[in-house]
């Protein structure tokens, strides 16, 4: 550097000017820090000044925080409980139905996952099997977890999309257990709906965080608490079928991260959630109606 040295930036912090003084370095502009009265005083020669000045602005422009403004709905949607009230009667009444005679005796035999027969292309199996418990503490537990993840995801989604991607998506999960496994497997419960409602909140939570300038931690903690409560809640009690639990987490996880994606959230608002709640019904529906024609 010349013996005239001009002041360029100042800051009661040294590695502030030492940071600036590394950006001017990589740009081949040499500088010195000193310090003067407890402040520390970046100098440039005076030769290079402008340059070195224009480059520390750009050099701040690029480094201050941008104000984001969210392309996706940040309010809760309304209403939420809706598909919850509806979710718990569905499946009481389907309980109390084959409980009271109403329904065919035979409709575990008819409509539980079994792998050999979804195998020999009964899909239908894959939906018929959410609504049937085995005994009342079975149906009690997948209510009460139901009713809790699927009010959390429809306050994001809305209610009638909320259940209609966890009601088709805990099924192709269901499908998919049911193709892949082994032919002697079977199974019965809400409970890979409620995993994928689990899945599909964490998920959705994390990608509409993902554009906030935010630490790493809380910007993953959305996912982490979803895979925390999986391996907590999805490997408790005997004859848990925790692959069920886990592909129904991963399905819901694709979902809700798809559904956060701007356009499809644009799309998805679009759709009426009554629409999404009665289509979620009609799946059921024409599912039990393979399944009783069989």
């Amino acid at each position: 550097m010349s013996a005239v040295s001009i002041e360029i930036y100042r800051s009661p912090r040294k590695a502030l000017c030492d940071e600036r003084a590394l950006v001017l370095l990589a740009l081949g502009i040499p500088s010195t820090v000193r310090i003067d009265h407890g402040q520390f005083i970046l100098e440039v020669d005076a030769a290079q000044f402008e340059q070195a000045l224009g480059e520390l602005r750009h050099y701040e422009l690029e480094s201050r925080p941008v104000a984001v403004t969210p392309s996706v709905r940040s309010t809760p949607y309304p209403h939420a409980w809706v598909g919850c009230v509806v979710y718990v009667a569905v499946l009481l009444a389907v309980s109390y139905s084959i409980s009271a005679g109403l329904f065919r005796l035979d409709a575990f035999d008819l409509g539980d996952l079994d792998a050999a027969r979804v195998q020999s292309g009964e899909w239908w199996r894959a939906w018929t099997s959410l609504t049937l418990h085995l005994d009342a503490a079975h149906l009690a537990a997948n209510l009460g977890a139901g009713v809790w993840f699927g009010y959390l995801a429809a306050s994001e989604l809305g209610s009638g999309s909320a259940w209609f991607l966890i009601v088709n998506g805990a099924a192709f999960a269901n499908w998919l257990e049911g193709e892949l496994g082994p032919a002697t497997h079977r199974a019965v419960g809400a409970s890979t709906a409620v995993f994928a409602a689990l899945g599909m909140l964490a998920a959705h939570s994390w990608r509409m965080r993902l554009h906030l300038p935010q630490r790493w931690a809380l910007r993953w903690a959305p996912l982490v608490a979803g895979i925390v409560l999986l391996a907590w809640l999805g490997t408790a009690g005997d004859g848990t079928d925790v692959v069920a639990h886990v592909i129904g987490f991963m399905v819901g996880t694709l979902l809700g991260a798809a559904a956060a994606v701007p356009s499809v959230s644009r799309a998805l608002r679009r759709i009426p959630q009554g629409f999404g709640g009665l289509a979620a019904l009609a799946s059921l529906a024409l599912a039990w109606s393979c399944a009783l024609l069989s």
